[in-house]
This record gives C-alpha cells, sequence and structure tokens, in this order.
C-alpha cells in the first residue's frame, strides 16, 4: 500500500537556492525540478513574483529523496512548520484510509482532491503536529 515515505522542505523564496545548495553537499542527483511559473493548471494565474520560485524539487540523494519547494508569497511562513512528510499511497481507496486515520485527532489543511501530478492529494495535520503530504498512485 504505501510505495514512499520522503522528508518535504519548504523554503521561503529560496528554494533554488536550497536545490543547489544539497545537489552540491550530498551530490545529489536532481530527478524533477519544476517552477510556479511552469505550472500546468490552468485558472490559477500566477504572480510574477512567484514565477521563478520552486513549485516542486525532487532530489535523490543515495537511496533516499528529499523533495523542496518554496512557499507560495503571501503565504504564512513559519520556521518549525516548514518540514512536511511525503507519503505515495497506491490507489485512491487506500489513500483516503490513511488520510482518515492521521486526521484523527489533528486537522485538514487541505482536502484529498485530484491535482495535475497525483489522482489524488491532500494534506492533513496529525494529533502529534506533523504535517502529511499524502499523494496517490492509480491502484
Amino acid at each position: 500500500m504505501i510505495q514512499d515515505i520522503n522528508p518535504y522542505l519548504v523554503t521561503n523564496g529560496n528554494g533554488q537556492e536550497a536545490v543547489t545548495f544539497y545537489k552540491e553537499a550530498f551530490g545529489a542527483e536532481v530527478i524533477s525540478f519544476q517552477t510556479f511559473g511552469e505550472n500546468p493548471m490552468e485558472g490559477n494565474p500566477i504572480p510574477e513574483e512567484a514565477k521563478n520560485l520552486v513549485l516542486h524539487a525532487h532530489l535523490k540523494i543515495g537511496n533516499s529523496v528529499l523533495m523542496i519547494s518554496d512557499n507560495f508569497p503571501g503565504n504564512p511562513y513559519q520556521v518549525g512548520d516548514h518540514l512536511s512528510i511525503a507519503v505515495m499511497i497506491k490507489g485512491p481507496g487506500n489513500a483516503k484510509e490513511v488520510f482518515a486515520k492521521l486526521e484523527d485527532g489533528g486537522k485538514v489543511v487541505m482536502e484529498l482532491q485530484e491535482t495535475f501530478w497525483s489522482p489524488l492529494y491532500g494534506q492533513v495535520q496529525d494529533k502529534f503536529g506533523v504535517l502529511w503530504q499524502v499523494s496517490t498512485t492509480e491502484a
């Protein structure tokens, strides 16, 4: 059911610098890199100041993965809240089940929904204050 679990670092406008830093520090391979300006979602105009910010970067470090994105301008940024855990789950039914369990005693930050990168994606902060990004692959 669970395919991967990875740390997800959110930076405050310096995501490209962080990608370069971790690439060099760990000899990481950048698997994917996309800015907010390259976002394929239609109907959401991106402010000029956000276009070069990191929407998503995926770095392979040894046998592990580190994901990075910038905080969207205007959204609150709090050091300590800038690290979450991304979990990739096989199948929407399994994702709904895990999401519901994580939500028990916690709070939903973003309801499970279809996105351009996942058939079902959502964010939930569990009762311990850990922010989980739940992504789904097809069953």
